[in-house]
């Protein structure tokens, strides 16, 4: 137990207390949020999508399809437009707004969010145009490689570079903005109107000065880049770009899990730190060019539709273990309470307990599972035994329903689906069977095991 105690101890020295102040920032924190805000616009925008794609994967729907739905497909396709092509105006706008916000709250600073979401939108808008440079002038792109550019604006099925592309550009114009906001408010470099006008016209008026240096900030910035050959579109894309290949490797996959479940262990909501905070531009990205005809394990709800089903720990299989089968009367009532919860991949009632955290003799099932469960999904999208993910679908779906749907119908990832489920199982039974029986003994009279 001392060993035990000593690994904890460095966990919560050199994982929790890093990564607990870098989910305190406040940027981090305005991009959950987007992650989280612009989940319900991909959701619909994918179901869309999965409608446009069925006769891919059961051909004997294509004549129906094409007398039928595909009849009015470039109508309903908007919907996949409107969002997935244009994820990074959605993250603008709510980084914008709840950047902030955060500020406002916290600094007591007259910051209003609405100003700091429409100013966001402002600068992003500005860096979207292609430039170039030639002759000592500067001028719109006007040119065709692939995709039609007309004055700067690359048009490929909807606006380019306010896809998933653009999520990164958008995160970082909108904390330049925010702070270029924030810094006119406590300089007082604002126009305050009398209390008798009404509150929109008010500001407005207060956000006039902000904007002004909002766009020379920018200008300058985009200017500099587009000079020097490049633009803040193409800088981005170099670190962001390498992260993304990191997240599309094997090693980087089982990194990912390791430190969710990692942080688990600790007590930190591992899912909101790591594939929120920091995976959600990343696995949207991939997402949209899987749809596009990639092949990338790591995309949409790979998540909870094949690895941690059931929740984090990958639990389903261990849920109605304990429920049913298990000897310990507290296995038994808590397993019972948490079936349905566990149905739709929320474990908290078994994280917390049994408990999870903090256990030795559950914390290598519960970092082993989900790392088995990610590989074997990986390598069989990889492999393309399966489809990838194209599609976004609620976290909470259940067992087989989100790998079908978010597949685009693919009857082979539902099979892997339950696979990992008893795959999961399987690296969980020598573990809690070990558990419940010293529970039983504890239940009997014998020492605390904890």
């Amino acid at each position: 137990m001392a060993s035990e105690s000593k690994i904890f101890n460095l966990m919560e020295k050199y994982l929790m207390g890093p990564m607990s102040k870098i989910a305190a920032w406040r940027f981090v924190r305005a991009i959950m949020a987007a992650g989280m805000a612009s989940i319900p616009f991909v959701i619909v925008g994918s179901m869309f999508l999965v409608l446009n794609v069925l006769p891919d994967t059961f051909p004997v729907l294509q004549g129906f399809f094409d007398n039928t739905f595909y009849r009015v497909s470039d109508l309903y396709m908007l919907a996949n437009t409107a969002t997935m092509g244009m994820l990074a105006l959605y993250f603008g706008l709510v980084v914008g707004y709840e950047y902030t916000k955060i500020h406002a709250d916290e600094d007591g600073t007259n910051m209003n969010p609405l100003n700091g979401a429409l100013l966001t939108m402002f600068a992003l808008f500005m860096t979207v145009p292609q430039l170039t440079t030639g002759d000592g002038e500067m001028s719109l792109v006007n040119e065709s490689n692939g995709a039609t550019i007309i004055n700067g604006w690359e048009i490929a099925g909807g606006i380019g570079r306010l896809d998933a592309s653009g999520i990164f550009t958008a995160i970082i114009m909108a904390i330049i903005t925010v702070q270029v906001y924030r810094f006119c408010v406590v300089k007082n470099l604002v126009i305050k109107m009398p209390d008798s006008v009404p509150s929109g016209v008010s500001r407005s008026f207060t956000a006039l000065i902000p904007a002004f240096l909002v766009a020379f900030v920018v200008l300058i910035i985009n200017g500099t880049l587009v000079g020097l050959g490049t633009d803040i579109f193409q800088l981005v894309a170099i670190p962001f770009g390498f992260v993304t290949e990191i997240t599309d490797t094997w090693l980087g996959v089982l990194v990912i899990y390791f430190l969710i479940h990692a942080l688990w262990i600790v007590g930190i909501h591992g899912f909101n730190v790591i594939w929120i905070g920091f995976l959600t531009p990343v696995i949207l990205s991939n997402m949209q060019a899987n749809a596009e005809g990639a092949n990338i394990p790591l995309a949409g709800e790979f998540n909870n539709a094949f690895v941690i089903i059931g929740g984090s720990g990958a639990t389903l299989g261990l849920v109605f273990f304990i429920a049913f089968l298990a000897k310990s009367q507290q296995l038994r009532v808590l397993g019972k309470a948490s079936i349905v919860p566990g149905v739709f991949n929320i474990n908290e009632p078994l994280i917390f307990g049994l408990p999870i955290v903090y256990n030795p003799f559950l914390a290598i099932p519960f970092f082993l599972a989900p790392m088995v469960t990610a590989s074997t999904a990986y390598w069989a999208i990889e492999l393309q035994l399966m489809a990838p993910v194209i599609a976004q679908m609620p976290w909470p779906s259940p067992l087989g329903i989100g790998a079908f749907i978010s597949t685009g119908g693919s009857l082979v990832a539902v099979l892997m689906a339950f696979i990992n489920v008893f795959v999961a199982f399987m690296i969980w039974f020598p573990f809690i069977k070990f558990y419940d029986a010293k529970l039983v003994k504890q239940e009997q009279g014998g020492e605390n095991i904890l």
